[in-house]
């Protein structure tokens, strides 16, 4: 792996890191540090050059689902599952709804 080569894959596992940490689940967080560390782990002795830009590639698309998933959770006020739309009038549970559930 060129020098150039090893700095941006550090810089983008730095950058995976990063982002992981700001799930504001406990659960989502950890998982989300553990799969980044252990693909990287598995992966940092790979020499052909075509397999190592397809990782890359895979990692780019992890980051920038990160980046969704952890940013839509803060800022539409994820809790336990429900996704609910605020009224942006203080204190008011008359037009606030619910817009998405998960789970059963």
């Amino acid at each position: 792996m060129a020098a150039s080569s090893k700095a941006q894959v550090l810089s983008l596992y730095r950058m995976l890191i990063k982002e992981s940490k700001k799930f504001p689940s406990y659960n989502y967080r950890t998982y989300a540090l553990r799969r980044v560390r252990d693909a990287f782990r598995e992966n940092h002795k790979v020499d052909d050059p075509k397999v190592q830009e397809q990782l890359i590639r895979k990692a780019w698309d992890t980051l920038a689902l990160i980046q969704r998933q952890g940013h839509s959770g803060s800022r539409w006020g994820l809790n336990l599952g429900l996704l609910v739309h605020r009224c942006p009038l203080d204190r008011c549970t008359k037009h606030s709804r619910l817009l998405w559930r998960t789970g059963p």
